[in-house]
């Protein structure tokens, strides 16, 4: 049997209130074509579909569009699940509806983990595979709230949740190892050894619950990932791996590669594993250094390989403050202007001479480019220099967390 996995679509996700429409849609044509040519049998795919929890109209049509096309393809089963991104109800909402294809949402945990196991067969209704379809889980799925624990015990306690959940299917999928049917775990967290990248929102209260490879059960023959948006193996495992997102969501991935993984099941095992590039709609750049460099960069950038204009951030290192900076790199980007497009200009880098001034004169950051707890944790500083903030911060950012899951299930 051959499977494909994918994760962190994040449909209708916007950089700098400009939208991905078209790279997304670039993204589920090129999938289709590959599930066709690939002969893929079943999609797997890990969690953030959309960005939000309360996607666009283009996002849901993006969606639902795919789920119609791949009907008509050779691929039998579609598996998909939430992840911190994602709305349970939202995804949950066609559910009953969705299976009658062969499409199978896991928006959210259950209760009682057979739930989460699915059996996939064959034309002749011969089983093949068997699939823990474990979506993301939210506090409240892997832990109790105990009134006045501390930063060390929740951590344990949301590790342990973790472990746990997966520990449980164990007693149900025995019988089938007995058999030699492969099992695959699918997950939405994020795991020890990990790689993020700017892009991320933490869950679980700053990553508190990551798990190693060891703390996945030896059953399962892969384990299909999703949330770090780099493709990489757990703690160089080879069976554990997370898919990455299938476009770079911000410029922290511009170096990376965008892959799926194909997977090959044979005599109950993992036999091939391979992974597909995923071509490339529209680059994302970064130009930094003096201004020379960069307007030497600018100018000489090709964008010929690419259907999409591309999307630039920029931070330049001066001596001192140039009063005519702007014009000047006004003049180089009027030509490049159908191949780049200036997304974010980040305040210059000013050498130590004129570092004091600098800071007078330049802000610290855009407030587009922070996150809720940089804003938080800077306000901490300005207000009580001489404290340990660390404590303070993970209790902002699990109220932040437990805000997020009240709108993304209303």
């Amino acid at each position: 049997m051959r499977v494909l996995h994918t994760s962190d679509w994040h449909l209708g996700q916007r950089l700098v209130n400009l939208e991905r429409t078209e790279e997304h849609q670039h993204f589920l044509d090129w999938l289709l074509q590959t599930i066709a040519q690939e002969q893929v049998e079943v999609l797997l795919m890990s969690g953030d579909v959309f960005d939000n929890g309360a996607p666009s109209n283009t996002a849901l049509k993006l969606y639902y569009d795919f789920l119609r096309r791949i009907c008509a393809t050779c691929c039998r089963h579609i598996i998909i699940t939430g992840g911190n991104h994602d709305s349970v109800s939202t995804l949950n909402a066609p559910k009953e509806l969705l299976e009658c294809f062969n499409i199978y949402v896991i928006g959210g945990a259950s209760q009682n983990p057979l739930d989460e196991l699915l059996e996939l067969r064959c034309e002749q209704g011969k089983l093949q595979l068997v699939v823990c379809a474990v979506p993301f889980l939210r506090d409240r799925d892997v832990r109790l709230s105990v009134p006045g624990e501390t930063f060390e015990e929740r951590e344990q306690r949301i590790k342990q949740g973790i472990a746990a959940h997966y520990e449980a299917f164990v007693p149900h999928i025995q019988p089938y190892k007995t058999q030699r049917i492969p099992v695959i775990a699918m997950g939405h967290l994020f795991a020890a050894g990990g790689t993020a990248s700017e892009s991320e929102k933490e869950i679980h209260v700053g990553n508190l619950g990551q798990i190693g490879a060891d703390q996945f059960p030896k059953e399962f023959d892969y384990v299909a990932l999703g949330h770090l948006h780099r493709p990489q193996q757990v703690n160089q495992t080879h069976h554990i791996r997370y898919s990455g997102s299938p476009i770079p969501l911000s410029f922290s991935e511009v170096t990376d590669r965008k892959v799926i993984f194909i997977l090959d099941f044979e005599a109950g095992k993992l036999a091939n594993l391979r992974e597909l590039e995923i071509p490339c709609r529209r680059k994302l750049l970064r130009f930094k250094g003096p201004l020379d460099k960069v307007k030497q960069q600018l100018a000489v950038y090709d964008n010929s390989a690419y259907a999409l204009t591309a999307w630039a951030e920029l931070q330049l290192e001066l001596d001192a403050p140039l009063p005519d900076l702007n014009e000047q790199l006004e003049e180089v980007l009027r030509l490049k202007s159908t191949e780049l497009q200036l997304l974010i200009h980040r305040p210059p880098i000013i050498k130590a001479a004129a570092q004091t001034l600098a800071q007078q004169v330049q802000p610290e950051a855009d407030l587009h480019t922070l996150r809720e707890q940089d804003v938080f944790l800077k306000r901490c500083q300005s207000a009580f220099p001489d404290n340990d903030h660390t404590e303070l911060v993970s209790t902002f950012s699990e109220l932040l967390e437990l805000m997020e899951q009240g709108e993304l299930e209303s």
